[in-house]
């Protein structure tokens, strides 16, 4: 079975890659012995075949570049047969100079804001996110995740003083806000299409209520019974007085009640609107309702009621965060996949959305690029020399090897012509 191991998949391939180099080496090597044998074999054959002189150019030139050549390849990783040459083993005597260099290649051409940008603007970050938010299963976890971070935030808020500054906010909010023309305008929303009649309406029950009272009409007698003289008593006024007031009382609650343009109905309209206008434009009652406010917002009972409903809904929040069947885990899941399917529909929201993305990550980019540009020249600098050097001759060794069979074959042409040229105007 095939290994998924990237560990050994790198292995591999530098294996493979040390094996052709071995093999190109090979190749350079015997062709440079091909050209010193040949040239050897020239010039003893020459005298007999003139012809060979040729062939003998060729090769003494070849064998020239290609130890050239190989001496410039060698020159780049190691000191070549190990003797102290100058400007020889270049990778290693210069692998800090190197890995600066190399950090800052990549800090300038990789890394400037116009690349970085145009590569970002590639990305569909939106539409990552709506697909990543829009699998319901992806959402559960998200929730889930944000319910466990639900204690630890509300601990916070306490130990940040937050819960104590928002409810001073609150209540300095609160104390801005102009009481009797706020009531007004509720008033005068109450009021539209008579709703308040309703309330008429309620008043007629309570008094008649009041009048089928016993011993509310008790009381109403002995009151009747006090006021009249002894006389009238003996002839029990007083329930005769009582009897007709309550039925007329009651009559009229009853007009009331079955007419909706009886006059005292209009009338009550009349105190109303009266009472709300008082209430936007007068400034006696601008100042009662303010000093109403002001001692309201003063009683100390006000701040503890802040604090016990905000231990109540703590209490609440944590409890259902907990609880297997959580409500606050529910909507979050429902909220996070309706926000995925929306984004997903909304091609402007998608288009800010990625902009922003380009926008931060170009900028973050931009104020860490030195320090990635660092990370790179240290990484270099740590490396060991032999591993290093085995590294880049691994993966730019061969290509070097075929600068020794271009050497060898530009000499060679060079020779060859240079040999043309010394018998068509030397040997004259």
């Amino acid at each position: 079975m095939p290994s998924n191991d990237p560990t050994a998949a790198g292995s591999r391939g530098d294996a493979a890659k040390l094996a052709a180099l071995r093999r190109t080496k090979l190749i350079a090597t015997g062709a440079l012995c091909l050209c010193v044998a040949l040239f050897a074999v020239s010039r003893l054959l020459q005298p007999r075949y003139p012809w060979l002189g040729f062939v003998a150019a060729f090769a003494e030139a070849a064998t020239i570049g290609g130890l050239a050549d190989w001496y410039a390849v060698v020159a780049l990783f190691k000191r070549p047969l190990g003797l102290p040459i100058p400007h020889t083993a270049i990778i290693p005597a210069n692998q800090n100079r190197i890995a600066d260099n190399l950090g800052r290649f990549i800090e300038i051409n990789f890394l400037a804001p116009a690349p970085v940008r145009e590569k970002l603007q590639e990305v569909d970050f939106a539409a990552l996110v709506a697909d990543w938010l829009s699998d319901p299963h992806r959402a559960e976890g998200l929730s889930r995740f944000v319910a466990r971070l639900v204690p630890q935030t509300l601990a916070a808020i306490d130990r940040s003083g937050l819960r104590d500054f928002v409810a001073e906010r609150m209540l300095a909010q609160l104390d801005r806000v102009q009481i009797a023309p706020l009531a007004a305008e509720l008033l005068s929303a109450f009021t539209e299409d008579r709703r308040h009649q309703k309330l008429f309406d309620q008043l007629t029950r309570v008094i008649g209520g009041f009048l089928a009272d016993e011993d509310a009409l008790a009381a109403m007698r002995e009151k009747i019974r006090n006021e009249l003289p002894s006389l009238f008593n003996l002839f029990r006024a007083d329930a005769y007085l009582l009897k007709k007031i309550v039925a007329s009382a009651s009559g009229l609650l009853e007009e009331m009640r079955a007419d909706p343009e009886h006059p005292l109905r209009h009338e009550f309209d009349r105190f109303v609107h009266k009472f709300i206008e008082d209430l936007r434009t007068s400034k006696a009652y601008a100042r009662r309702a303010e000093a109403m406010k002001r001692d309201f917002l003063a009683r100390p009972e006000l701040k503890s009621l802040t604090g016990d409903v905000w231990e109540s809904l703590r209490r609440l929040i944590e409890q259902d965060a907990a609880a297997p069947d959580s409500k606050i885990r529910e909507h979050l899941t429902g909220m996070f996949v309706e926000v995925g399917r929306n984004l997903a529909r909304d091609e402007a929201i998608r288009a800010d959305m990625n902009e922003g993305f380009v926008v931060a990550l170009s900028s973050f980019v931009e104020s860490q690029k030195s320090g990635v540009s660092g990370f790179i020249a240290d990484q270099v600098k740590r490396w060991d020399l032999g591993q290093l050097t085995h590294l880049m001759e691994i993966n730019i060794g061969r290509d070097l090897q075929y600068i020794r069979f271009n050497g060898m074959l530009i000499g060679g042409m060079a020779g060859l012509v240079l040999y043309v040229g010394e018998l068509l105007f030397l040997d004259r």
